[in-house]
């Protein structure tokens, strides 16, 4: 079997300061819109549907929510995702 070997710390090899990965960070801040759309480019993929992106989400709920969010899909005869979409476009025209 073989061990594990913990990495040495190399002296010859200087640590990096935080400042100078902070100024990295900063420096190419964008504004909130366009990086939405650069978020939006990178994760969601093009849909069927004209001027709609396919973007996939997983949602940890409680029980009782997804019950509920169930209840109401089933009660309008749509699926789940469905009234997901509707209160997300709800919640956007609130934003506005």
């Amino acid at each position: 079997m073989s061990r594990q070997r913990r990495a040495k710390a190399d002296a010859a090899q200087p640590e990096l300061s935080l400042t100078a990965a902070l100024k990295r960070r900063t420096a190419g801040v964008l504004a909130p819109d366009v990086a939405a759309r650069i978020a939006v480019a990178r994760r969601a993929k093009p849909s069927p549907v004209p001027d709609h992106v396919r973007l996939v989400l997983t949602l940890e709920l409680r029980g009782e929510l997804a019950e509920k969010l169930s209840l109401q899909a089933i009660k309008s005869e749509r699926n789940i995702e469905a009234i997901v979409i509707a209160l997300i476009e709800e919640a956007a025209k609130r934003w506005r």
